[in-house]
């Protein structure tokens, strides 16, 4: 059985480094941290979500796909069950980005050295990457990822000095200009209509 997993989760594992101890937080049906022990790019994963329904998903899937011995489930509410040294990559993917900024914000280790940060918000991108460069989170990298009719952006940072963003690149990163993603313009024209849209 092939494990049904869409383009957007896959950009975000294709951020995670190979042999990662993984926070997948939000988890849902557990198909990211699935495709992260099967493809060895985590060694380890917990799995959270703030509801019983989706854990139970996720813990069927991991064993239907085989690697229940490696997904750890949690409830918790975004990372308030995970401890600093438990892991060092955290996937946040398929939330708002200000409800990951509230995530971000309650969790006191969110830019300890050595811990990278995968995030794809499904809207407020802006909110996201300003709060983000404020509390010295750096874009690594940012591509555009295009998932059925949807057009998203997944993130990767790690703590360190970042320039303060001017206001259009709250909109676009210069990580996400220099991606030489062929997406980039239509993303872009996406957030100039959207922009628009609120004048």
């Amino acid at each position: 059985m092939k494990l049904p997993i869409s383009k957007r989760l896959l950009c975000c594992a294709s951020m995670v480094q190979s042999g990662s101890r993984v926070a997948d937080i939000g988890t849902d049906h557990g198909y990211l941290g699935i495709y992260l022990l099967q493809s060895g790019a985590a060694r380890h994963v917990i799995a959270c979500d703030l509801r019983k329904d989706p854990l139970e998903n996720a813990r069927r899937n991991a064993k239907l796909f085989g690697v229940d011995g490696e997904m750890e489930l949690r409830l918790s509410d975004g990372l308030e069950k995970i401890l600093p040294d438990e892991v060092d990559t955290v996937v946040m993917a398929g939330m708002g980005g200000d409800l990951i900024v509230r995530i971000l914000s309650a969790c006191s280790w969110r830019a300890r050295e050595g811990l990278t940060l995968v995030l794809q918000p499904q809207s407020a991108g802006n909110v996201l990457r300003r709060w983000l460069y404020s509390e010295g989170l750096e874009l690594l990298r940012e591509e555009p990822v295009q998932d059925g009719s949807f057009l998203y952006t997944v993130m990767q940072l790690r703590a360190g000095s970042p320039a303060p963003l001017t206001p259009g690149q709250e909109y676009a990163s210069p990580a996400l200009l220099q991606s030489g993603n062929p997406l980039v313009g239509a993303y872009l024209a996406r957030v100039e209509t959207a922009l628009i849209a609120t004048v």
